[in-house]
C-alpha cells in the first residue's frame, strides 16, 4: 500500500510546491508510481507541471464533491507521475464544507487506500483551513519544508500544535515524515545557524539532504516542467534526486 504524505507549512514561501513537484518527479524517475493531489486553489503545482487551469477535464474540486472519479481526474505529467489538477474553483469548497458534519474527512473518503501508487503527495495551501485539515486527516505523514532564512522557525511551534491537534482529534496515526531544509546556502553563516536550530528542534526527522538556492530550480515551473526534466544536471535537481533516495531508504529502514 502506498504512502500518503501531506506537504505542509502554514508559512508561505518555504518551497512547498517546489518540493511536491520535484520530489514526485525524482521518485518517478526511480520507477516509483506517484500521485500528486493539488489541494491549493492557487494551482501552483498544477501549473508547475504544465497543466495550468484545466478547463477540459474535472479537477480536484469535482473529484472531492463526487462529480468525477479519480481515474477520470488524474492526468499524466512526468514519468510515473500523475496529477489531480486544481484551479480557483477549489476555493469555494471550504465554504461548501463548512456545514458538513464530516467536513475534515472528505479527502480521506475520496482517496481511500491507493494501492496503485507507491507515494501520494498532497500539496496543501499555506494556511490552516479545511483544505489543509482534509490533507492532514487523509495523510499517513506530513513533510515539513523549512527555509534556512531569518524567522525560519517562526510559526513552527504553531505548526506542531496543529499537527498534535489533528493527531488527537482527526488522525491518530499521523506522524512527521521528515523536515526538509530549503533555500540553503552553505556560505551563509545565518543558514548554518538555522540548520543547527532546526536539528535541535526536530532531531533525526531532519533530512540529511538540503535543497540549495538554485536558479534552474526557480526557472523550471515557468516551462511547465520539474527541475528533473528541465535541467537534471542542476544542483537543485540533484538535491531532489538525493532526497528521493533518502525517502525510499527511510521507508525501508
Amino acid at each position: 500500500m502506498g504512502r500518503t504524505i501531506a506537504v505542509f507549512n502554514q508559512k508561505g514561501g518555504v518551497g512547498k510546491t517546489t518540493t511536491v513537484v520535484n520530489a514526485a518527479a525524482a521518485l518517478g524517475l526511480l520507477k516509483k508510481k506517484v500521485l500528486v493531489v493539488d489541494m491549493d486553489p492557487q494551482g501552483n503545482t498544477t501549473s508547475a507541471f504544465g497543466k495550468k487551469d484545466p478547463e477540459d477535464r474535472p479537477t480536484t474540486y469535482e473529484w472531492l464533491i463526487g462529480e468525477a472519479e479519480l481515474e477520470d481526474t488524474a492526468v499524466d505529467t512526468e514519468p510515473n507521475v500523475r496529477l489531480v489538477p486544481a484551479n480557483a474553483n477549489l476555493a469555494g469548497l471550504e465554504i461548501e464544507l463548512a456545514m458538513e458534519p464530516d467536513r475534515e474527512s472528505v479527502l480521506w473518503e475520496r482517496l481511500g487506500e491507493q494501492a496503485d501508487y507507491d507515494f501520494v503527495f498532497l500539496d496543501c495551501p499555506p494556511s490552516l483551513g479545511l483544505l489543509s485539515l482534509n490533507a492532514l486527516t487523509a495523510a499517513d505523514s506530513v513533510l515539513i519544508p523549512i527555509q534556512t532564512e531569518y524567522y525560519a522557525l517562526e510559526g513552527v511551534s504553531q505548526l506542531m500544535r496543529t499537527i498534535q491537534l489533528v493527531q488527537k482529534d482527526l488522525n491518530t496515526d499521523l506522524e512527521v515524515e521528515g523536515v526538509l531544509l530549503t533555500m540553503y546556502d552553505r556560505r551563509n553563516n545565518l543558514a548554518l545557524d538555522v540548520v543547527e536550530e532546526v536539528k535541535k528542534h526536530f532531531g533525526k526527522k531532519v533530512y540529511k539532504t538540503a535543497i540549495p538556492r538554485n536558479i534552474r530550480l526557480a526557472e523550471a515551473p515557468s516551462y511547465g516542467e520539474s527541475a528533473m526534466q528541465f535541467d537534471k544536471s542542476s544542483k537543485g535537481a540533484q538535491a531532489y534526486a538525493a532526497l528521493a533516495k533518502e525517502m525510499i531508504k527511510r521507508r525501508k529502514s
